[in-house]
């Protein structure tokens, strides 16, 4: 089974939303996939917890699904969404210097994609 994560660093709406769709779809066609949010991708998780959101349905079938790998601590503290990536319960994810290391996924056999 082929093996992908990726990486949204992206605060570009229409961006992140290619990086929500392309996970869903591998996850679909039967790979292991998931999503990491970082960077200045952390400003829209707020945003997109909110009904009225457009995307917010991708979001919610994300984070329904388990596909959510995590969010990058510190971008969430840089971005001001701490609290609400908390209040979410979002997995905070800060193994290196507070950012989520690509690493562990490679050893994993994971190819990183970055958006």
């Amino acid at each position: 089974m082929k093996k992908v994560i990726i990486f949204a660093f992206q605060g570009e709406p229409v961006c992140f939303a290619h990086a929500m769709l392309n996970v869903l779809n591998m996850d679909e066609k039967g790979y292991e996939t998931g999503l990491i949010i970082e960077g200045s991708a952390c400003s829209l998780i707020g945003a997109l917890n909110e009904p009225s959101h457009p995307q917010h349905k991708l979001y919610s079938k994300i984070i329904s699904k388990g596909l959510l790998a995590g969010v990058c601590r510190a971008c969430c503290h840089q971005m001001g969404t701490l609290e609400e990536a908390e209040a979410q319960g979002l997995p905070l994810l800060s193994d290196m210097a507070g950012h989520p290391p690509m690493e562990p996924w490679i050893s994993k056999g994971y190819e990183v994609i970055t958006l």
